[in-house]
């Protein structure tokens, strides 16, 4: 291993801890420890620039502001009282009837969207129950992984995978609804038994909740047309952006530009308004991250890693999609699944030119190792940073250890159950 290879190692060790203690913020950790891979010669500039995902960060920009622009109208107010009503404002059935709304939703749309749009329903139904925020949050991170998992534009490796294989969105949800939907509802039970002495509220609050009107809630009826029609026009863009042949970050921020234009053509503090509410944090934090990740890339040693850990298989493909699943799992619970997974689609491409006939269970295991490997820390998926940092901004801490004791036992759960579905189903 030769000088610069070491230093990336060591930064990102080092990064990666101070992440973990919470001693830094991981924002300024992201980024101080992006600044070292150009200032020790590992990434020039342009490399560095080169490893950032603008993809990701314009689909996380673009969905922030339309989200924004459309809490102002009250409709997240509104799906609240809604959803505490249908389930009696009971704190048990309202955890498990949100974490399903986001599921569905992180199917359909990818996950960061969907917890941007769940969170502030959230916050604003607990608050008036008088319950912890914190066990809400940490089931929808999970659900919004595990819905992502199930379908071609849930997740962003799901979608690389796709683009690289021709699997089209209907070969997704057929091999990977059912493990998923599995899976979901293990995660819930477990979430319940563990959460249930904290998901506790009075009648009297009950009572209250019961009594609201859910339309009154509503503030600005123009404007929520306005949002439900970029959201849909969005949302199609979504599902057709292969066909149109169009990145999902240029869905994403055509209908934060539309959006814009038809509710504030020239209303400057409101423009200002939408725009400093975006998480810029997280922002930032994934750029430095992917910055990170870069410099091990570009060092080789995610690529040694990975052709290493095939060595050992000997060919199989039974032992090469179980170890693909494991190997995928527990990277991608700890770096960035977007660079690992492009790392591997090419190696799992070799392996056909070399004899190997059948990959599908190759392919379904890289999906559901890196998709659900995001569950294991909060810092494993884009979605797990943005409630963290939503939460923060609202005065609600998520620790990076308290977060990973509930969590990373639940994605080795989850993993076992894809382990036994895979060989069950292709092996």
């Amino acid at each position: 291993m030769d000088t610069g290879t070491m230093l990336a190692v060591g930064i990102f060790i080092i990064a990666y801890a101070l992440i973990i203690t919470e001693k830094v913020h991981r924002t300024i950790v992201g980024i101080f420890g992006a600044m070292l891979m150009i200032l020790f010669g590992i990434l020039s500039q342009e490399a560095a620039v080169s490893h950032i995902d603008f993809n990701t960060l314009g689909l996380l920009i673009g969905m922030m502001v339309i989200v924004n622009i459309t809490s102002e109208t009250g409709l997240f107010n509104f799906i609240a009282i809604w959803a505490a009503k249908k389930v009696k404002a009971e704190p048990v059935a309202l955890l498990a009837a949100l974490s399903a709304i986001t599921m569905v939703c992180s199917a359909f749309l990818d996950n960061v969207t969907t917890v941007l749009l769940t969170v502030p329903v959230t916050f604003s139904i607990t608050s008036q129950l008088k319950i912890d925020v914190r066990p809400f949050l940490v089931s929808q991170i999970l659900a919004s992984n595990i819905g992502g998992t199930a379908t071609l534009i849930g997740d962003p490796p799901n979608i690389m995978i796709g683009s690289a294989t021709g699997l089209d969105f209907m070969s997704f949800l057929s091999n990977l609804s059912v493990v998923c939907l599995l899976i979901f509802l293990v995660t819930e039970i477990f979430l319940i038994v563990v959460y249930h002495n904290r998901l506790h509220t009075t009648r009297e609050l009950q009572a209250r909740i019961m009594q609201l009107d859910e339309k009154r809630q509503i503030s600005d009826r123009v404007l929520l047309k306005k949002c439900l029609l970029v959201l849909a026009v969005t949302m199609s863009l979504f599902v057709l952006h292969s066909t149109l042949h169009l990145e999902t970050a240029t869905a994403a921020l055509s209908g934060a530009a539309l959006l814009l234009l038809i509710s504030y053509r020239r209303d400057e503090p409101m423009i200002a308004k939408v725009l400093s509410k975006v998480e810029w944090l997280a922002i930032f934090f994934f750029a430095g991250l992917f910055v990170l990740v870069g410099g091990l890339v570009e060092t080789g040693v995610i690529k040694m890693l990975a052709a290493e850990a095939m060595k050992l298989t000997n060919g199989s493909v039974s032992a090469t999609a179980i170890l693909i699943l494991w190997m995928s799992a527990f990277a991608s619970a700890f770096i960035d699944n977007i660079p690992f997974v492009a790392t591997l689609i090419p190696l799992i491409k070799d392996m056909g030119t070399m004899g190997m006939v059948n990959l599908d269970p190759l392919w379904w295991s890289l999906s559901l190792g890196a998709c659900l490997g995001g569950n294991g820390t909060l810092i494993g998926a884009s979605a797990n940073v943005v409630v963290a940092s939503m939460a923060a901004k609202r005065g609600v801490q998520i620790s990076f250890l308290g977060f990973m004791k509930i969590a990373f036992p639940l994605m080795v759960v989850s993993i076992i159950i894809s382990n036994i579905y895979i060989c069950l189903r292709y092996l």
